[in-house]
């Protein structure tokens, strides 16, 4: 899914604060022009994962003409595109299913234990990444 959104700068003394008017509450800053744009890029994406994630739907996009930046003195309207998917594949929370080949005598000693195999791979790659949760 990709989704663009119009955004809007405003300079400051150590770059640029950015919001995007129709995700509410979204605001980022950036120390150059290129860095508040892909700031505000990853914060909006974000953003709409948290409500896909939650089963809502994202927001529906103003038209970029209607945006004004004058809330702030230099304001500037430009747009950011979201690919939602490539953004969920690398940060999303929802499960992916993985095929692994384990013994059989691996099996069933797990099984008798009532071992949870999801549980067992996602502690034991946690393990391995030296990722505390």
């Amino acid at each position: 899914m990709k989704l663009s959104y119009p955004i809007c700068l405003y300079p400051n003394d150590t770059g640029y604060t950015v919001v995007v008017p129709d995700l509410a509450g979204c605001i980022t800053e950036g120390k150059d022009f290129s860095d508040a744009i892909y700031m505000a890029t990853d914060a909006a994406s974000l953003w709409v994962l948290d409500e896909l994630e939650e089963g809502r739907t994202p927001p529906k996009a103003s038209e970029p003409s209607k945006i004004k930046a004058d809330e702030y003195p230099n304001g500037i309207v430009s747009v950011i595109m979201l690919d939602m998917d490539a953004y969920a594949e690398k940060y999303g929370k929802k499960a992916v299913r993985k095929n692994c080949t384990i013994p059989a005598w691996l099996n069933t000693a797990a099984e008798k234990q009532h071992i949870n195999f999801s549980a067992a791979l996602q502690s034991a790659l946690m393990e391995q990444l030296n990722i505390n949760q």
